[in-house]
């Protein structure tokens, strides 16, 4: 039984041992206006040095011990960030087998990134947190928002994209409404842990520029914008330390510029040295040896780096109680802020309320690429033979990936979610096409699927475009799943192509049927050889539990899509920086050589034409932006800029566009992007209805990071203001000065 869970249920909670209570002895209930830090402090006086130490490191494949002598509760993480990952054994990764551990999938993070709205991700924190409070986790191991620095890395679909402001948006609200449930977010990986390849030691060479301006803002955002109480350093090496024990993240930025008063918890079996751990800024230590008990020992969880070697260290004077007493203070907070809040809310699991959120942030997030022609959405008064290809049509993909993946209770698949739709309007075709991943199984959870296939790819291609003559329309399901070498941890993506031969299958859909619309199902882009000849192409994600109802709801026009891409498909790999000029992967170093030059900003500097850009997204019904006024013209420090523009949905259905502000620096001292993106305003608007998009701009948004000063400047000159519906779609420029 969870020790915590056990002794919450008292009517007095006491910390210590004396027989009369003292006000720090009384129920701990957290408000802002009570005096917990004094609590802490009383905690820490009564705990023996071994009590410390037992608290910073983990008792089991999930959670670290507390101190039950002194009523001081466990604490339990749980894998996200798209859902509560199911129980394992205490000692091992095998499956509980727990018969109440099943989920709501939510869609995956560059879904949610997808949609633009921060509203969407407020729902989201707040439904996966009453998941994760209902199962009684005290931290939920995400959101992720490493930026997307290449389409090769494979863990890309956890993350928010390539532009750190539209990351730090959308990361803020998910992290506090996550919180409100009692359960810390735990926002990961810090930071620059772009590849999967050697991550466990390979050494990533940037400038600071880079690193304050891209990849650390989100991070800075989660930190203190959302309030994170948690904080999991990545598994790389950062000027040759190990991010889980780097002096320079997590001590002189994480705790020393930002403040972070939350724990460093390390990702599994990413500590390394007991001294750099102490020294270094970890507080927490997991999975070191994650099969725990062969090491011999009555305790193997003893042995980690922050166990009794630790102690050891103290107890011969090697090292003082200074940074443990730090780090078990934090410790300590995070137990006051969760396990022991006796104000949070009971939680809830797989509600009809979790279920619809999932449905309407996919269904958001959903983004149309192209649309030619009359195939979307599908209209079922004139359409009666519906052509479904593809095995990502039938293939769950909440099962796999790593540790996002998830055990839930019903995942709606793309075939059946149209099944579902259509009834008898219409007949439901389906032809495999080709044959990718027939496995459906991951760390003990099975998807129970058979995808096993005799017929040869020639037969499939030529079976599936039989069928294709017939139809009225064909849309194929297609892209990448969550095998290794695909959308997967711990292996980047063997090919910027489609696998399995999709290609050939498009192209000959194609030939055979001029109604076809492609659905590139995956966290990453992709090359699409054959974009010309293709009327409609959408981009579905990875989403989740409702994937299939929310791609039918869009596919047959009962939502209209809004999502906008939150990075770029470049037409070829060396389109992209890190492949252009950068490095990629790397084995023991990384040197990030194309600097600040990351996604749409290198496209801008080097003028190339993205297959989509960062920022596209059509809808299936028009809109029409006015020209913008602007309050003045020129900015004083202190002062701000008003940009306004009306925005009218022209066409005759509701739908909702993203007003995209960028901002360019004329002349600068140092190299900066053609511009870059400082605000953005998603409007649903009715049939007929208009909007204003407004935007401010103050000196904040002009500045850029100083490396040789190592602070944030604006300098006074001319600038350029962008308003746009994507990084190439730019709809009108207006200049101004700063003083």
């Amino acid at each position: 039984m969870k020790l915590g869970r056990f002794l919450l249920a008292s009517t007095l909670f006491f910390i210590g041992c004396s027989s009369t209570p003292r006000q720090a002895d009384l129920p701990v209930y957290l408000n802002e206006n009570e005096p917990i830090e004094e609590r802490i402090e009383d905690a820490l006086q009564r705990m023996t040095l071994r009590e410390k130490i037992d608290v910073i490191h983990a008792q089991s494949k999930f959670s670290s011990a507390g101190v039950e002598r002194l009523g001081i509760p466990e604490v339990w993480c749980t894998d996200g960030p798209h859902g509560i990952r199911p129980e394992v054994m205490w000692d091992e990764w095998d499956q509980a087998k727990w018969t109440n551990d099943s989920c709501t999938a939510f869609p995956a993070l560059t879904c949610l990134a997808a949609t633009w709205n921060p509203e969407m991700s407020a729902r989201y924190g707040m439904a996966i947190g009453e998941e994760a409070r209902y199962r009684e986790k005290d931290v939920l191991l995400g959101p992720g928002v490493n930026i997307y620095r290449t389409p090769m890395n494979g863990r890309n679909f956890e993350y928010m994209g390539e532009d750190p402001l539209l990351a730090s948006k959308m990361v803020v609200p998910y992290i506090q409404n996550v919180q409100k449930n009692g359960v810390a977010a735990c926002v990961k990986h810090f930071a620059l842990n772009n590849q999967e390849i050697e991550r466990h030691g390979v050494n990533v060479v940037v400038d600071d520029r880079a690193l304050y301006e891209i990849y650390l803002p989100a991070f800075k955002a989660a930190v203190q914008e959302g309030g994170a109480w948690a904080i999991m350093p990545a598994y790389n090496r950062y000027k040759e330390q190990h991010c889980c024990h780097n002096q320079y993240l997590l001590n002189d930025i994480l705790k020393g510029e930002w403040g972070f008063d939350g724990v460093t918890i390390s990702d599994w079996g990413g500590v390394h040295d007991t001294k750099q751990a102490a020294l270094h800024g970890l507080d927490m230590e997991f999975g070191s040896w994650t099969n725990g008990l062969n090491w011999g020992a009555s305790n193997a969880y003893d042995m980690y780096h922050m166990a009794v070697p630790y102690m050891k260290m103290i107890e011969n004077g090697e090292l003082t109680t200074k940074e443990l007493d730090d780090k078990v203070r934090r410790v300590l907070r995070l137990i006051f802020r969760t396990a022991m809040n006796t104000r949070k809310p009971f939680g809830s699991m797989n509600t009809e309320a979790h279920l619809q959120a999932a449905r309407d942030i996919a269904g958001e997030g959903i983004v149309l690429l192209k649309n030619e022609g009359d195939v979307l959405p599908v209209n079922l008064d004139n359409c009666k033979n519906i052509l479904v290809v593809g095995e990502n049509a039938i293939k769950m993909m909440t099962v796999g990936g790593g540790s996002s993946s998830l055990k839930v209770m019903k995942e709606y698949t793309p075939l059946e979610g149209i099944i579902n739709y259509v009834g008898d309007k219409a007949n439901v075709i389906y032809q495999r096409g080709y044959v990718g991943d027939v496995t459906g199984e991951y760390n003990g959870v099975k998807s129970g699927q058979d995808l096993s296939e005799s017929r040869t790819a020639e037969q499939l291609i030529a079976d599936a475009v039989a069928a294709a003559e017939k139809a009225d329309v064909v849309i194929f399901f297609g892209g990448l799943n969550k095998k290794e070498g695909q959308d997967c941890e711990g292996v980047d993506r063997s090919e910027y192509a489609l696998p399995y031969g999709q290609n050939e299958v498009i192209e000959a859909l194609a030939a055979a049927n001029k109604n076809l619309a492609v659905v590139n199902i995956s966290g990453n882009a992709v090359a699409m050889p054959w974009v010309e000849k293709v009327p409609s192409i959408m981009q579905g994600w990875f989403l989740g539990s409702e994937s299939g109802n929310a791609l039918a709801q869009v596919i047959f026009g009962e939502v209209n899509p809004s999502g906008h891409l939150p990075f770029t498909f470049p037409v070829k790999l060396e389109d992209n920086s890190a492949h252009s000029v950068g490095e990629w992967p790397g084995a023991r170093d990384v040197h990030y050589t194309e600097s600040i030059f990351v996604g749409y900003r290198w496209a801008d500097k080097e003028q190339l034409k993205a297959l989509f850009p960062f920022g596209h997204g059509l809808s299936y019904t028009t809109f029409e932006i006015g020209e913008p006024t602007m309050s003045k013209t020129s900015l004083k420090a202190g002062g701000k800029i008003t940009i306004k523009c009306e925005v009218r949905n022209t066409g005759k259905r509701e739908g909702a566009e993203v007003v995209q502000l960028y901002i360019g620096d004329k002349e600068s001292s140092l190299p900066r992007p053609v511009k870059e993106l400082k605000g953005f305003q998603k409007l649903h608007l009715a049939a007929g209805e208009s909007g204003v998009a407004e935007f401010t701009i103050t000196e904040d948004e002009l500045k850029f990071f100083d490396d040789k000063k190592h602070e944030w400047v604006a300098e006074a000159g001319e600038f350029t203001a962008y308003i746009a519906t994507s990084a190439e779609d730019v709809l009108y420029t207006l200049n101004f000065t700063l003083k």
